[in-house]
């Protein structure tokens, strides 16, 4: 679906490139936060892994329980990022490198406008079918 018009989709959000960069200082906290959250997911679902079903038995059940919980928790918070984020008509590609897009129009189809965790503003974009691979300067 590289070639797609604005008139496709009536229903998606569209950025110029000055309206994404204005909300990369708001978008910015809660993909850092996200990240974080990931990592500790991330970490709890090994230490999880390690408990056998023999461990589990046999002594260990409320670790389990609490890391659980915690999943549990880690998961919940994270799904409310990214909808907080999709609100917004953001696009999370990969949290692990806070890589999000930005729907937006040029040359009359629709593009992303790409940007991730640790550059100063949007300077890139591509195609719809194209990912991070396809990314070209503005």
């Amino acid at each position: 679906m590289s070639e797609s018009s604005p008139a496709d989709h009536p229903d998606v959000r569209l950025f110029t490139v000055a309206e994404a960069n204005a909300l990369l200082p708001v978008i910015q906290p809660t993909l850092e936060s996200l990240r974080e959250l990931k990592e500790q997911l991330d970490t709890a679902r090994v230490e999880l892994d390690r408990f056998t079903p023999a461990m589990r038995g046999n002594g260990h059940g409320m670790d389990v329980l609490a890391l659980e919980r915690q999943i549990a928790e880690l998961i919940t918070q994270i799904s409310a990022g990214i909808d907080e984020i999709a609100s917004l008509g953001i696009e999370l590609k990969d949290l692990n490198r806070g890589l999000i897009d930005f729907p937006s129009v040029r040359d009359d189809r629709i593009v992303y406008l790409c940007w991730r965790l640790g550059e100063d503003r949007i300077a890139y974009w591509h195609d719809l079918d194209a990912g991070f691979a396809g990314r070209r300067p503005i």
